[in-house]
């Protein structure tokens, strides 16, 4: 160990000796002197430097400049708030850049508030969390201040570019309520989930509109080969009237596939609780059958077992089975990245986990500011490709 860090340690141990943890870091504690102490130090050093000597220095005299006494001001963070005092000089040309002119809260406290907002937190419920934890008094409308500088982001990351093919594009919508006027109204906030050449999984955008239509789909889509996508492979869509022509009409060489995922949604939509789990066992035997052969004698099978409780499940599966089979034809590990829950159940489930506690919202800028934040937050655990990707990808 260097001398340098020994003297450290030797200074922590003198700072800390017989102090309790409200003396160390509670709201007057040592760790908010010392940063205090700290920042003061360093924006006295900035204006030797600004002036060009040190202060009292009789090299200052007839430079033209001068100290001119200190001004105070108010800094929010994990501390709490911080009373500093900022150096001023003569000419007022000064302008410290630890602290900078217009700041009012420790750089990281703006991502604070974000993070607390991305994962469903309401501005009270975050003002409350503020005062709670740091003693810091934060206002609803300075956190909606700091959130609403995220839109800028999500404009910008809307109208990215994207790579020019996508083997996999699996389309969904999630409902919303957003305040239009005097009412509150549900809307479709489409998603659209690509799993790339690479084999993760990215989200190209959010859409907003009213109802599920294939005119609206038609926009996304046209806004998809706009920013740069030539060619999806396989789309995985919902069953939504018109939606093969649609996606045909923009990407005409794309695999259209009915979305496993909603068609088990829909079959369970009124099965008993008690059965829902040997239901979708069932189900899982047809669309993970290794050939549209076999799938079809596991729907037969399902057929016999429970047309007597649950005529329209098999019923909804036969009328739509030319559009459920297509994926089969492909290797075992791309049907899993079609037929999986996870890739859009998973995201479904956090996206609701973080608007219940909205009720509703004043727009739908707010709602999809929103739903960006917990998608960016989510799409930090998408590093890893699909098990065995490259392989697959060779035998494609």
């Amino acid at each position: 160990m260097s001398k340098a860090k020994n003297r450290v340690e030797e200074l922590l141990d003198e700072l800390i000796k017989g102090k309790t943890p409200e003396e160390l870091i509670g709201a007057s504690g040592l760790l908010k002197q010392l940063t205090k102490g700290l920042l003061e130090r360093a924006m006295q050093g900035e204006m030797t430097h600004h002036l060009g000597y040190e202060k009292n220095d009789i090299s200052g005299n007839n430079t033209g400049n001068s100290r001119n006494g200190k001004s105070s001001k108010k800094l929010k963070g994990n501390f709490g708030t911080i009373e500093l005092e900022i150096p001023r000089d003569r000419n007022g040309s000064f302008e410290p850049q630890i602290v900078q002119k217009g700041q009012t809260r420790f750089t990281g406290f703006d991502e604070k508030i974000i993070s607390m907002y991305s994962r469903g937190m309401t501005t009270r419920e975050i003002s409350n969390h503020l005062e709670e934890i740091y003693q810091v008094d934060v206002s609803a409308d300075l956190i909606s201040q700091v959130t609403d500088s995220v839109m800028e982001t999500v404009i910008e990351w809307q109208n990215r570019p994207l790579e020019k093919v996508y083997p996999i594009l699996i389309m969904d919508a999630l409902i919303v309520k957003v305040r239009d006027g005097n009412h509150v109204m549900n809307k479709a906030f489409y998603l659209a989930v690509g799993i790339n050449l690479q084999g993760t999984k990215e989200i190209l955008g959010i859409w907003v509109e009213r109802t599920e239509r294939a005119k609206f789909w038609l926009q996304i889509l046209t806004d998809l080969k706009n920013r740069g996508v030539e060619d999806i492979l396989i789309a995985c869509v919902d069953g939504l009237k018109g939606f093969p022509d649609t996606i045909i009409s923009v990407f005409p060489n794309t695999q259209v596939q009915l979305c496993i995922v909603h068609m088990v949604r829909n079959s369970l939509k009124w099965v008993s609780y008690k059965q829902r789990k040997e239901i979708a066992n069932d189900l899982k035997a047809i669309y993970t059958s290794p050939s549209a052969e076999i799938a079809k004698k596991c729907l037969d099978d399902f057929s016999t077992k429970w047309d007597s409780q649950y005529p329209m499940i098999s019923k909804s599966w036969r009328s739509n089975w030319e559009s459920v089979i297509p994926f089969l034809a492909y290797p075992s590990n791309i049907r899993k990245a079609i037929y999986t829950t996870n890739a859009i159940e998973s995201m479904n489930m956090g996206l609701r986990k973080v608007i219940k506690n909205r009720g509703s919202f004043p727009n739908d800028e707010a709602a999809t500011k929103l739903l960006y934040l917990a998608l960016k937050n989510m799409s930090k655990k998408w590093t890893m490709p699909i098990q065995d990707w490259d392989d697959e990808r060779s035998v494609t």
